[in-house]
Order: C-alpha cells, then sequence, then structure tokens
C-alpha cells in the first residue's frame, strides 16, 4: 500500500493537474486541426498547429523532466491524451463544418410530401424513381450543411418513418445548387 501512496504522490497534485489539463487542450486541438486540415481548412488548421505544437513543448518537457521518479506523470499524459481526442471530436462535431450529402428512399406516396416540405425550408432536393423489392420507392438526394442533418432527418422520419437514410461528407462539390444556412447559392 505505501507503494502505492508514494507511487501516487511522487509528483506534486497541481503539477499533474496541469499535466492532465494541458494535454486535453493541446489533443483537443489537434484533433481539430486534423479535421479541418481533411475539409481543406487549411489556413485555420495550421493556426491551430501552432497553439498545438506550443503546448505539447511545454508538456512533453515536463512529463520527461523527472519520469523516472515520477512515472504518474505519463499516466496522467496518457490519459489526457485519451480524452483529448474524445472532446476534440465532440467539439468539431458540434461545429460540423463541411457539406453533407443525404440519401433517402422514401414511398412513392410520400416522397411529394418530403421532397416540398424539404425544398420549403430551402433545401436543395433531387429525387429519382427507384424500384425495390416489393414496391416503388423514390431517392432522395439532398445537399446540405452538416449543421443541420440532424434536423433533415428528424422531418424525413417525421413523414416516413419506414425511410432508409444514408449520409455521407462531401468532400468536392461542383455546380448545382446546394443549401447553405436556409438559403441557396447556385
Amino acid at each position: 500500500m505505501e507503494h502505492i501512496i508514494n507511487f501516487l504522490t511522487a509528483a506534486p497534485p497541481l503539477e499533474l493537474a496541469l499535466i492532465f489539463v494541458a494535454k486535453v487542450v493541446e489533443v483537443s486541438i489537434a484533433t481539430l486541426r486534423q479535421i479541418l486540415i481533411n475539409k481543406g481548412y487549411r489556413r485555420e488548421g495550421t493556426i491551430l498547429s501552432f497553439f498545438e505544437i506550443l503546448l505539447w513543448t511545454f508538456i512533453a518537457s515536463r512529463v520527461i523532466t523527472g519520469i523516472a521518479a515520477a512515472p504518474v506523470k505519463g499516466i496522467m499524459y496518457s490519459i489526457g491524451f485519451s480524452l483529448g481526442v474524445y472532446i476534440g471530436s465532440r467539439i468539431e462535431n458540434f461545429i460540423a463544418l463541411g457539406k453533407v450529402m443525404i440519401q433517402t428512399i422514401v414511398s412513392r406516396e410520400s416522397s411529394g410530401t418530403v421532397a416540398g416540405l424539404l425544398r420549403d425550408k430551402g433545401y436543395a432536393v433531387t429525387t429519382m424513381d427507384a424500384h425495390g423489392r416489393d414496391s416503388d420507392r423514390t431517392v432522395l438526394m439532398i445537399f446540405a450543411n452538416r449543421k443541420g442533418k440532424e434536423e433533415i432527418i428528424r422531418e424525413i422520419h417525421r413523414i416516413d418513418g419506414a425511410a432508409m437514410i444514408i449520409t455521407n461528407d462531401v468532400s468536392a462539390l461542383h455546380g448545382g445548387t446546394i443549401a447553405v444556412t436556409r438559403g441557396l447559392i447556385k
């Protein structure tokens, strides 16, 4: 028991808390940076990279210095890393940058209602006739901002509870009409 207490108290609690919090912030920034760059936001990702590496330099040096005497620093560093990845991905999900294509397969009967409602809300909707195993269907393709995709999905399910809905991030889009925060851009 004494070994465990010595292990956990080998570094001051304030230093451990600083390592943990700083690592969470640093890795959250790193996660956001990577996602931003993958979505084409290079300038914003580059700015974040400056703060990421600045934090990393100070945190890593703090952990490496005296890690043999206080290995609990490495544990706090690792826990902070894991939590930072989670928090960074949650922040990005909240910000929801980029475009999404929502494909939904609905009944022929409800397709006009769904398409009309979404168009009235400012979304660009393309429809195609389709033939399912048991009946004729309609495929709706909706391009929108990721930020509004949950609202679109709720509206589709409200009208056609049996609709099949598939969402994909869009990395490139050229031409056509797409929805942008309730307005249209051509």
